[in-house]
């Protein structure tokens, strides 16, 4: 696949999906379905831009197809055109009340298929667009509070459905603010991104989440992550960003900016006794933080509920 945006078309008719693939490749590229199962599977595998959808199909036909399309998480969003012979205002209102956006009538008319799909790829590029923005710390742009609290719900469902570990840390700037009173909030905010930047840097598997939560504080989420695993990097992060050399005069800690790390690693269960949830997780790393700060800052505690409580990493 290229850049081009995507077009999946579902239709049981060979010479229809033909026909709109002659119409749309120069545009985008187009990925075709010749049923309403084969469709399905297809939105899922390549998360096509948009859909257009036959009603009229043998076995599963648009409307059920439509339906199943919007009951799984992984496709609900994308948006769909219904494509009809049908001059029927009922199914045409059926198909609205299910959630498509538009109809298209057969036989098709070249110009009006294409003002129609650039339509609703325009509109689709502008909500994921909004959807970015909401989800982008403005001043770091990395990921805010919100996206840290949904990415987080997902993926405590999926350890719980693979039995895998998770592990959650909370990073906090060192006496920041005095470091805002003794260089400025422009300063301030400076070292906020850098430190957002370090954080980035190491975390690079597709699954973990570096979010800023508020003020001077971040958050990490690691899936599939053991303790040993997850300590190790975050011990790199604030040796990272020890080694940014942010000097800071005035302070009565050390001379350069550093930050401490509290972190917490669990296995959930929804069975077990031990009453684990995903906001319990954060609050455990936020104590362990809370436990770093007043050992004497600029280090690692971690917790995991398998391995014996509290682990101080020196």
């Amino acid at each position: 696949m290229t850049d081009k945006q995507r077009v999946l078309v579902i239709d049981d008719e060979k010479l229809n999906l033909k026909i709109l693939r002659d119409i749309l490749c120069d545009e985008v590229d187009v990925i075709l379905a010749k049923n309403g199962r084969q469709g399905i599977e297809k939105a899922v595998e390549y998360t096509p831009d948009l859909i257009l959808l036959d009603v009229v199909m043998p076995g599963m036909d648009g409307f059920e197809t439509m339906t199943a399309l919007r009951h799984d998480a992984r496709t609900s969003a994308i948006p769909v055109i219904f494509v009809t012979a049908l001059d029927d205002a009922g199914h045409e209102e059926k198909g609205l009340l299910l959630g498509a956006g538009d109809y298209i009538q057969k036989p098709f008319h070249v110009g009006i298929v294409q003002a129609r799909v650039r339509l609703h790829l325009q509109l689709a590029q502008q909500r994921s667009m909004l959807e970015r923005l909401a989800n982008i710390d403005p001043l770091t742009t990395i990921a805010n509070r919100r996206k840290y609290q949904e990415v987080l719900d997902v993926e405590w469902r999926a350890a719980i459905r693979d039995g895998s570990g998770l592990s959650l840390a909370v990073v906090d700037i060192d006496n920041f603010k005095q470091y805002n009173d003794n260089h400025g909030h422009a300063a301030g905010d400076r070292v906020l991104q850098q430190v957002a930047g370090v954080l980035s840097a190491q975390f690079k598997r597709p699954r973990d989440l570096v979010a800023r939560y508020g003020g001077e504080e971040f958050v990490v989420l690691m899936p599939d992550s053991d303790r040993e695993g997850a300590i190790d990097m975050l011990t790199r992060c604030g040796r990272a960003v020890e080694n940014l050399q942010l000097f800071r005069p005035g302070t009565d800690c050390s001379d350069v900016v550093t930050v401490s790390i509290g972190g917490a690693t669990c296995r959930p269960n929804p069975s077990a006794t031990d009453g684990y949830d995903a906001d319990k997780l954060f609050r455990i790393a936020d104590e362990m933080l809370y436990l770093a700060k007043r050992e004497g800052k600029n280090r690692v505690l971690w917790f995991d509920s398998e391995g014996g409580g509290p682990l101080l990493v020196p």
